[in-house]
């Protein structure tokens, strides 16, 4: 098993966005706006599973070995 080196271990920085993207919930917690009848505490959290999806598979490829 190889190490990573130094500039592909900068890539896990990305997996921090969504951790500090819902850290607070007293910033997210209300109920405007909704979007299709789901208030924007619900929809702003799904939003980010989608984002921490994304942003995990991004730091998946770019750190996996050739």
């Amino acid at each position: 098993m190889k190490t990573p080196s130094r500039a592909s271990k900068g890539w896990y920085w990305l997996l921090l966005i969504p951790f500090v993207g819902t850290l607070f919930p007293s910033f997210y917690a209300f109920q405007a706006p909704a979007l299709f009848g789901f208030p924007f505490f619900y929809w702003y959290q799904m939003l980010w599973v989608l984002i921490s999806s994304v942003l995990t598979g991004i730091v998946y490829f770019a750190t996996r070995d050739a």
